[in-house]
């Protein structure tokens, strides 16, 4: 008897209620409380604009029982996003600080644990691109990009260990140039791979108390950012992905959110890349 052959599918149809940010919450941030670093999202001229990665995982840790602080250089952007998340039925409070300013930083933490009666878990979800190619590059603006992407974080993990709760996560949020050549953005690409050695230090001082460090790699995501880089650069939108389509910001956010949660209790030092396969996978 000859097997039937499997009906076409098409992977690009494959869209899950998470997906889309439509699934239900379940608790699995049941008490804890997260400083979300960039939980705003950059203004978009489109009418219907997609949700951010910062935004998305401020939203779903408050779905998923979380108190969430959103913390954006953008003040209205952070509210923004509080309001939303008040309008489900979460909680969550908004923080304005630019994480190029150290002392910022630093107030920005202790707000946080202060307003949130302690801390359990910390994303930094910042950055920012830089000059194109090498011959662009001046030391000033080298050293903005650094300073955003990766003093910054460095900063927010120094304020952060201290007052975080035994048990405690963080993630930093980098970017699967981090892995591979691309963005044609040098600066870019070295300070996002160089929260992997940050991650591991950082995991390092925290196993002491059971604080888990991670970073989640993300690959094309279509948000109000991704869209913007397009514009400028349009071959970014006709690479071929291994699914048919770009990431959402939801699907990013549901990365992070195992890696914040108990679930994700013995992961430690490690990148989660969420990118459909691009850098793993050969695209037919």
């Amino acid at each position: 008897m000859s097997e039937q052959p499997l009906p076409a599918l098409d992977p690009a149809d494959q869209i899950f209620a998470e997906t889309r940010g439509e699934a239900p919450g379940r608790g699995r941030l049941q008490g804890r409380r997260i400083l979300v670093v960039g939980g705003g999202q950059q203004p978009s001229p489109e009418a219907d604009p997609p949700i951010g990665n910062g935004r998305a995982m401020c939203l779903l840790f408050a779905r998923e029982a979380a108190t969430v602080a959103c913390a954006d250089r953008d003040g209205a952007a952070a509210a923004a996003t509080v309001t939303r998340i008040a309008a489900a039925g979460g909680k969550a409070l908004a923080i304005t600080a630019d994480v190029a300013d150290p002392p910022q930083i630093e107030r920005m933490v202790r707000e946080a644990s202060a307003q949130l009666g302690g801390l359990d878990g910390v994303v930094y979800n910042v950055g920012i691109g830089g000059a194109m190619w090498l011959e662009g590059q001046s030391p000033e603006a080298w050293d903005q990009a650094f300073a955003v992407n990766l003093r910054g974080a460095m900063l927010t993990c120094r304020a952060a260990l201290p007052v975080l709760e035994a048990g405690g996560a963080i993630v930093l949020i980098s970017s699967v140039a981090s892995l591979r050549a691309g963005t044609q953005m040098p600066a870019y690409d070295t300070s996002k791979a160089a929260l992997a050695g940050l991650c591991r230090h950082v995991a390092l001082e925290g196993q002491r108390r059971g604080i888990r460090a991670n970073v989640l790699a993300p690959g094309l995501i279509d948000t109000p950012l991704g869209r913007s880089a397009s514009r400028g650069r349009p071959s970014r939108n006709r690479q071929r992905l291994p699914f048919g389509r770009q990431g959402t910001g939801w699907e990013v956010a549901y990365g992070a959110l195992f890696l914040m949660s108990h679930e994700a209790g013995y992961v430690n030092g490690q990148v989660l890349v969420v990118d459909g396969g691009i850098t793993s996978s050969v695209v037919r």
